[in-house]
């Protein structure tokens, strides 16, 4: 047995996985680990950076991330899917490694986001996908469903709300008054939000051991957070998600006439999108597979190996189109 074997056969399974191999000890010993690339394109003078891996005439999973992380909340899960699925996941605008014009310069809406991903699916040619939805994922993400619902193959809902259970608790109280009344003040006692306690808080509110979180997550996500103008970013599209909930009757009207196969993989003990907010899936959907995890809001870092198996699970069973 060559080195590289050995060391296959050494590694512990979330270890395997992790590094895009195979969880089936035949397929991880002939499958090399599959390589992510880093990419920059524009879209309408942004540079809209992604991650992509896995090849194009395989099946497509849209990756749409959350509030404040990027397509890093995904490092793990990429090359733990890519061996069978062409797997594509973007940073907004304000995001991450994308450009982040000031608010003079860009309309930070989710109209807007919703906008610019509709754009750069299709000019990285995606034209028949799956999406993963994640908080601000999922009004993104089903903005992009109604609007072209033969696109989406499957749904995969983790943590992000398309009903108004579990938009009734404490976190939401201080955005709703935003929402009703955008002033200064209102805005300013938005930024604690928006400081490392809060992202930490963010990140290991919820979880069963806090010592799986590593710190490289705020590490990744306060020092953008932190940059020149971004609070006012943040704040612009704390207001812009009132404009979701008109939305829910629109989304959930989507779910009942097109029945999208959906898969929800949500932490239960997130203190922002709540358990209560996963449940009411089940009064659209016929194809609904659906699992509560004992974890907090960034599911992916506690609970990783386990939702990338369900989702092998889920695509798998998908059929061809």
């Amino acid at each position: 047995m060559n080195l590289f074997l050995k060391t296959v056969v050494a590694m512990t399974l979330p270890t395997i996985i992790a590094y895009g191999l195979s969880a089936n000890a035949d397929e991880a010993q002939s499958s090399p680990p599959t390589q992510v690339l880093h990419r920059t394109i524009k879209i309408d003078n942004l540079d809209m950076f992604y991650r992509e891996a896995g090849r194009k005439d395989a099946p497509t999973l849209l990756l749409l991330h959350g509030f404040p992380t990027s397509s890093h909340m995904f490092r793990n899960l990429i090359p733990a899917l890519a061996d069978k699925y062409h797997v594509v996941a973007p940073d907004y605008p304000g995001f991450g490694n994308s450009s982040a014009p000031s608010v003079d310069e860009f309309d930070y809406t989710f109209d807007n986001l919703a906008n610019v991903i509709e754009k750069f699916t299709e000019k990285v040619g995606l034209t028949d996908y799956s999406i993963y939805l994640m908080d601000y994922g999922a009004p993104v993400g089903f903005r992009l469903a109604v609007k072209h619902p033969e696109r989406v193959r499957s749904l995969i809902v983790q943590n992000g709300n398309a009903y108004d259970e579990g938009l009734d608790n404490d976190f939401w109280k201080p955005i709703k008054a935003y929402w009703g009344d955008r002033s200064k003040e209102k805005g300013d006692g938005l930024r604690s939000l928006l400081t490392l306690d809060a992202t930490k808080w963010q990140y290991t509110s919820g979880v069963r051991n806090v010592e799986t979180i590593s710190p490289d997550t705020w590490g990744h996500v306060q020092p953008l957070l932190d940059r020149p103008g971004n609070q006012e970013i943040q704040l612009a599209l704390f207001f812009s998600y009132g404009s979701n909930p008109p939305l829910y009757p629109q989304w959930q009207a989507y779910l009942r006439k097109h029945q999208p196969p959906t898969l929800i993989v949500w932490g239960q003990n997130d203190p922002i999108f709540p358990a209560a907010g996963a449940f009411p899936y089940k009064r659209d959907l016929k194809s609904l597979e659906f699992h509560l995890l004992d974890t907090g809001h960034f599911a992916l870092e506690e609970d990783g190996v386990e939702i990338t198996t369900l989702i092998r699970d889920f695509l798998g069973k998908q059929p061809a189109r």
